[in-house]
């Protein structure tokens, strides 16, 4: 009997188990990835100028829009497919293949045209190489999809963390040599084909390829509105960098990057380590078609809204010694925008979370209009604030669309398709009071620390981290933490 199978016959119970160690996996995974992925943005960032980063800024909005749409939705119709995977794997193998290629071919086509409106003509290259790496993505696909299915996210994290290595190695290595921003493209490349061996080698299926038309029928009923929203949700994360591109240049459009780069490290830790539970945890909850998949909201969305509140408080609070001490001053210029773009980070989070409740329902068609509503106030508030206060204002205007658009249209979609977000409402009080009262905190204790970055962060940090804990947690959850921390302490330390 295949695994899916078990998993069938297991108790109810087990899937918030199953979910769980998936969940644990994926954010020690994501965890360790993003902080050396730091590192090694600390290192490239002391070898490559600005402009180096504004033309890796052009291939990577080309790339990050790519990869979403790839595989005309393919993986997340694997993950949620009902049935056995064994069934449908050669047709989707071979649709996600011809997909990519198709695609790339495109792009192979078209980089000088997008680069050119970008408004680099000499990214073009750098965006033919790096939108490579669909084509090994797609032929790894289904597996990863049935490694997310099965909740084996420690096989697909240790695919991940080994493509890392390589990328980082051969991405600092030819930084080092001179390579400039293909040093970003050829580190990416070379690292996911190592990940993609991994994954073949861990999902433990066959890779075969045919063509069954009703199961084809399937997959691009839900496929095609599956990938149209992702691909949308890929061009409201990257059409920043376009515009400013255009507009402002390769310089500003460097500055801009790093901060867009450090507002999305709890949205590439957190935010990408739920996703690999989160569509097939919320699609096994739906399948039950009683209020399993409701509750499950309502516990999921108080949770993140929690922990990512405060981390974008302080972000914005304190974005200029944040990027001070971490980039040196000569980046300063980033923090102006960074504390925008913690607020968009944020409501990115939450959005996200809505995409993936509303695929896990099949109601693919409400993820497009959700973020083709998002996108049309999107790209004039970027355009507009980008003249108006350049690279600020386009931040500025990207967070006015993301909480009067973005945010609305998710909780109304949610809405239409029977999840009942009332009952989170009150759970959402104590946190946002919390974060209010943090900021202020880190505000009050900055001028304490000198106008030193390092002290800026402890001091102003620190204090308001306090302050959002003391009011969030409750004091007997307090008294009890406390309580087994004191039991620890060695009796001499005491």
């Amino acid at each position: 009997m295949s695994q899916e199978s078990d998993e069938a016959e297991s108790p109810v119970g087990s899937l918030g188990r199953q979910a769980g160690r998936g969940l644990k996996w994926s954010v020690v995974g994501q965890m360790v990835t993003k902080v050396a992925s730091f590192a090694m943005g600390l290192i490239l960032a002391r070898l490559l100028a600005p402009s180096d980063f504004g033309i890796y800024a052009v291939a990577l909005a080309a790339t990050q829009f790519v990869m979403t749409v790839k595989d005309i939705g393919i993986m997340a119709a694997t993950v949620q497919w009902r049935g056995k995977l064994e069934d449908m794997a050669p047709t989707a193998s071979l649709m996600a293949l011809i997909s990519a290629v198709l695609l790339y071919g495109v792009f192979w086509l078209g980089a000088p045209a997008f680069a050119e409106l970008a408004g680099n003509a000499d990214a073009a290259p750098v965006v033919q190489l790096l939108t490579a790496v669909i084509l090994v993505e797609a032929v790894t696909a289904v597996r990863t999809a049935a490694l997310m299915r099965r909740f084996q996210q420690d096989r697909l994290t240790m695919s991940l963390l080994a493509g890392f290595v390589v990328n980082a190695a051969v991405a600092i290595t030819l930084a080092a040599s001179g390579a400039g921003p293909y040093s970003f493209a050829w580190g990416q490349v070379a690292g996911a084909v190592v990940t993609g061996v991994f994954v073949l080698f861990a999902a433990k299926m066959p890779f075969r390829l045919g063509l069954d038309r009703a199961i084809a029928v399937k997959l691009l009923k839900f496929g095609i509105p599956s990938a149209a929203g992702t691909g949308l949700e890929a061009v409201l994360l990257n059409v920043g960098y376009i515009i400013v591109g255009d507009r402002l240049g390769t310089v500003l459009l460097g500055f801009y990057l790093l901060a867009f780069n450090v507002s999305s490290w709890v949205p590439g830790l957190v935010g990408t380590a739920v996703r690999f539970v989160s569509i097939p945890g919320f699609s096994r909850l739906a399948e039950r078609g009683d209020e399993s998949l409701s509750n499950g909201v309502r516990r999921a969305v108080p949770m993140l809204f929690t922990v990512v509140l405060p981390i974008a408080v302080l972000m914005a609070t304190l974005a200029h010694p944040l990027v001070s001490f971490l980039y040196g001053e000569r980046w300063d210029a980033s923090g102006a925008v960074l504390r925008y773009l913690a607020v968009v980070m944020l409501v990115r989070m939450l959005t996200a979370l809505a995409f993936d409740i509303l695929t896990s329902q099949g109601a693919t068609r409400a993820t497009v209009w959700m973020n083709l509503g998002h996108g049309v106030a999107l790209i004039p508030a970027i355009i507009i604030g980008t003249d108006l206060d350049g690279i600020r204002g386009a931040a500025i205007g990207q967070m006015a669309a993301a909480v009067l658009v973005g945010l609305p249209l998710a909780i109304y979609f949610l809405q239409r398709e029977k999840v009942d977000l009332r009952p989170v409402l009150p759970h959402l009080v104590r946190p946002a009071v919390a974060g209010l009262v943090s900021g202020a905190v880190a505000l009050l204790v900055r001028p304490l620390a000198g106008d030193v970055a390092f002290f800026e962060l402890v001091l102003a940090g620190g204090a308001g981290l306090i302050a959002y804990i003391l009011i969030v947690v409750p004091w007997a959850q307090l008294r009890e933490f406390t309580g087994r921390a004191v039991h620890f302490i060695p009796a001499r330390s005491r």
